[in-house]
């Protein structure tokens, strides 16, 4: 009796302990077993990381021929087409456009913005639809071909905007719910039928050492990886998009996607690359000055104190008249001048009045006869050059120098207000014409013959035309200086202004003439152009250049024939980012 109820108390300490041993073996392997998390930023895919991923998306067609590039772009149930000349990314305006959308031809409406607009319930059906675009221009008859992805997301968001309601199946609903579980979820599933085995094998003492073994393992398996899921998106970082939208943006591979919205805004103007044979130039720093017949320097003889004219000082910019007073000097009188200018004023005085005295004797004996005319003459005569000595004496003391302008034009520079002293020779003011301007430039280098249609380029991108005035003899800097005389000068042209010449050699030179806005720089400084490849995407292009005038470069190296290379535009998408 003693020995059968010891027999069942151990059963019910092993079935408890089995119990036990279970629900250990099932908590430690959902615990040790869990996943680690992936923080974001961290490389935890196994496979080759996206550089790119596709946002909400514009379906979009881009359709090229040698006359035309077409690029439509789908929402609303409406394809709006932007039609633009090949060559000179011009847009194509009153042109007449059908678009045959499968086998149904659409007549397209053009919009004031230069589109075309093609509505059609055939856009409403998902997949692929063939695309036959038929143009009548001035420019020439086309037809271009290609097909438009209607995405079926797209197709049905579509649909159900149209009725109003949701067609969505039950099955789908139930696809979407289990779908965590296909994800990720299953691992749960797959520790808890192992903890439960192992439980199972713990209750029989013959497997558990078995159990046991394998628990171990389990455990030091299931400690030693850490989950990470490749392909998912782990990094928290906002995803970058790619064409399919309407903005721009420079893709990875240095290329820019440019859509044609926005080519239109940016007014996107291309050239196709053609070579030639021109002169080869030479370039010249120079810099603006005033020509020396239509103007010039103000200065004072022997400084003094300026007075301000009854008008005032003048002003920067005003316009003045040869011979207008522009200030006056008062000269400085020392002392000792100042006593003997008063001692000879008194003696020239003093004749005065011993001449006026002998003339009223005199004309009193002419009346009384006992004198000549003659005599009367001389002594007025004598008196009218004693009052002039008087006169021009008294001004040494009392008239200020008057400085006036030398020549019509306008105030330059001012360099003096009321009251100041200034020094002799100093320059106070300056007048320039400035519709009569030169250009002064230093050449290190022999130059030839200079040529009649030289031309300058400012810094802001002004083109100057230059007429060729002389050449020094003289080295200056060990530079020969060169003066041009600027035909029709801007009225923003500014004396002093840095520019730089360009001056034909006469050697001739082959390669592809481009406008100078085509050539930007890089982010290295590197010179390099814009090529318009697709209708929506252009590659950076590195050049080597040489200066042919004030508006145009020749391209040496980097263009080939052909290539449609960005002339207006180039610098906003150099901009681009």
């Amino acid at each position: 009796m003693t020995r059968h109820l010891n027999d069942a108390r151990g059963r019910l300490r092993s079935r408890i302990l089995g119990w036990a041993m279970l629900a250990l073996a099932s908590a430690g392997l959902c615990l040790t077993g869990l996943p680690s998390r992936a923080g974001g930023g961290d490389d935890h895919t196994h496979a080759t990381a996206p550089v790119a991923v596709a946002t909400q998306g514009v379906p979009r067609i881009a359709l090229q021929s040698d006359l035309y590039e077409v690029v439509g772009t789908l929402q609303d149930l409406r394809l709006t087409l932007h039609v633009d000349q090949t060559d000179d990314n011009e847009p194509v305006i009153n042109a007449t456009v059908t678009v045959t959308l499968g086998d149904v031809p659409v007549n397209a409406t053009p919009t004031p913005g230069g589109t075309y607009v093609v509505a059609s319930s055939r856009l409403a059906e998902p997949g692929p639809v063939d695309v036959v675009v038929s143009i009548s221009a001035p420019a020439g008859d086309d037809l271009l071909i290609g097909s438009l992805a209607i995405p079926g997301l797209e197709g049905d968001a579509v649909t159900q905007a149209l009725s109003g309601h949701d067609h969505g199946s039950i099955v789908d609903r139930a696809r979407e719910a289990v779908a965590p579980l296909h994800r990720g979820q299953t691992w749960v599933l797959g520790i808890f039928a192992a903890g439960l085995g192992l439980g199972l094998l713990l209750q029989s003492r013959r497997a558990r050492p078995v159990a046991l073994v394998t628990a171990g393992i389990l455990v030091l398996v299931t400690t030693g990886f850490a989950f990470a899921h490749g392909g998912e998106d782990h990094d928290h970082d906002a995803p970058v998009a790619v064409p399919g939208t309407n903005t721009p943006q420079r893709m990875p591979d240095g290329a820019v996607f440019v859509p044609k919205p926005s080519q239109r805004i940016l007014e996107v103007r291309t050239t196709v690359a053609k070579p030639a044979t021109v002169e080869a130039a030479t370039r010249l720093i120079g810099k603006v000055i005033p020509d020396p017949n239509r103007g010039g320097l103000v200065q004072s003889i022997g400084g003094g104190r300026v007075i301000a004219p009854p008008s005032g000082m003048p002003q920067l910019g005003q316009a003045v008249r040869k011979g207008d007073v522009l200030a006056h000097v008062e000269r400085p009188i020392i002392q000792a001048d100042q006593a003997i200018v008063v001692e000879k004023v008194g003696e020239i005085e003093q004749m005065i009045g011993l001449a006026e005295a002998k003339l009223a004797r005199a004309k009193r004996l002419v009346a009384t006869g006992a004198g000549t005319t003659i005599s009367v003459s001389d002594l007025e005569i004598e008196l009218e050059g004693m009052r002039s000595r008087r006169a021009a004496v008294s001004d040494i003391r009392t008239t200020p120098e008057t400085l006036t302008s030398p020549a019509d034009g306008v105030i330059a520079s001012s360099r003096v207000v009321a009251g100041q002293v200034v020094q002799g020779q100093d320059i106070l003011f300056q007048v320039v014409d400035p519709k009569n301007l030169w250009v002064e430039a230093l050449a290190f280098e022999t130059l030839p013959p200079l040529p009649e249609d030289a031309t300058a380029l400012t810094v802001e991108g002004i083109t100057l035309k230059l007429s060729p005035k002389g050449v020094s003899r003289a080295l200056q800097q060990q530079a020969t200086v060169v003066q041009f005389a600027v035909i029709d000068p801007p009225a923003n042209l500014r004396v002093g202004q840095p520019v730089t010449v360009l001056s034909r050699t006469g050697a001739s030179a082959t390669g592809i003439v481009l406008p100078r806005n085509a050539v930007v720089r890089s982010g290295n400084g590197e010179a390099m152009i814009w090529r318009h490849v697709e209708p929506e995407r252009f590659e950076p292009r590195p050049v080597r250049i040489e200066p042919l005038d004030a508006t145009r470069l020749i391209v040496r190296a980097g263009v080939a024939e052909g290539d449609r290379v960005v002339v207006r535009g180039a610098d906003l998408i150099n901009q681009i980012r």
